[in-house]
């Protein structure tokens, strides 16, 4: 498979070298109202992400309302919902009418404007306004879909929830057909918002995917309160994060519940940021702020007692005591320094350097 080890979102590139990218998917906490979509796009900028996303999907070539009706009990966190799934989906829709004042609005507040479109008009509508696609966890199978976002040449970053890996290296083919512009995202694809999803977030998923596409931008799309798992996947090394965003929880509607605010994204931006500034750059090395610490801490060959100018250095004349001077004799040189003659007088505590040292012959 041929891929990129790079990619760029319209002035940002994303790859190993960058910080995290941050999409607040603001999915349908617009509640059908345009002002409050483009109030949001505001609110995200504000609180630090670097994409604001949509989902434009419409209730019939989404969901089957006689499906759902059948399906019962199986609904997990749909069942909450006050209204039948297809109602919900209707009233949720992003107006395709806003596509251009919601770009205009994004470009305004200097933010990237993306969605995941959900259908193939969508995708021709939206691609005039947008840098990059989102392809939902629940299209993974849809082979087809994948194929024809992926024709239209912009990055596509791919959600892998509820999938296993089968469907993932079937997915990710299809889209490296036509682009080798790839972002693939670790996902679990539960809404409740119960803390027990933490357990299956799986972030190791992310140790698999940098083994079976060495290089390939990786990311998580989560669905979790707080950022712990954020965090946990930036230091995997996860570039682009995706975590739904609203400006009040207490909201009705099918997202606000599990989305994060402008408060807890502000915290997440600021924890991740953090966060890569200790991540560092592999080499292990003395840094530039423990110089004094080398000196204050580590130990060096000290005498235990006055010695004088062509005295022979004996094991028990010496200890390994802290400061260590720049000159001083790490303790693991100690077999360099036995048998040696001091060249001057030296003071009990006082540290030895090599050039006060010669062989007893010498």
């Amino acid at each position: 498979m041929k891929y990129d080890n790079s990619i760029k979102i319209n002035d940002r590139i994303i790859d190993v070298d960058s910080p995290a990218y941050f999409i607040a998917d603001i999915a349908a906490n617009h509640d059908g109202d345009l002002t409050r979509a483009k109030e949001l796009i505001w609110m995200a900028k504000d609180a630090g992400a670097d994409a604001a996303k949509f989902q434009h999907f419409k209730a019939e070539s989404i969901v089957s309302d006689y499906g759902f009706r059948k399906l019962n009990g199986s609904l997990s966190h749909q069942a909450d919902w006050d209204k039948t799934v297809f109602e919900t989906y209707k009233e949720y829709e992003c107006n395709r009418d806003w596509n251009e004042e919601l770009a205009l609005t994004a470009k305004e507040a200097k933010i990237d404007f993306m969605t995941t479109p959900y259908d193939y008009e969508a995708i021709r509508l939206l691609d005039p306004f947008i840098p990059a696609y989102k392809i939902g966890s629940g299209d993974i199978t849809w082979i087809d879909l994948i194929e024809e976002i992926s024709k239209q040449n912009k990055p596509v970053i791919l959600a892998t929830g509820a999938s296993s890996f089968e469907d993932v290296e079937r997915a990710v083919e299809a889209v490296l057909k036509y682009t080798r512009q790839l972002v693939l995202l670790q996902c679990n694809t539960n809404y409740t918002a119960d803390i027990d999803n933490l357990k299956h977030i799986n972030l190791k998923v992310l140790q698999l995917y940098a083994l079976r596409f060495p290089q390939l931008i990786l990311g998580l799309s989560d669905h979790t309160l707080g950022h712990a798992t954020v965090l946990g996947a930036i230091a995997m090394g996860a570039k682009v994060i995706e975590k739904h965003f609203t400006d009040d929880n207490d909201r009705i509607g099918p997202d606000h519940k599990f989305s994060m605010n402008p408060s807890t994204w502000r915290e997440m931006i600021d924890r991740s940021k953090e966060l890569e500034a200790a991540m560092g750059d592999g080499f292990k090395r003395v840094e530039d702020n423990e110089r004094h610490t080398v000196i204050l801490q580590r130990r060096c060959l000290r005498l235990k007692h006055n010695l004088n100018a062509g005295d022979i250095l004996r094991e028990e004349d010496l200890e390994a005591l802290r400061p260590a001077p720049h000159k001083g004799i790490e303790p693991y040189k100690i077999n360099e320094v036995l048998g040696k003659r001091l060249l001057v007088n030296k003071v009990k505590g006082d540290a030895l350097s090599m050039d006060e040292l010669v062989y007893q012959d010498a």
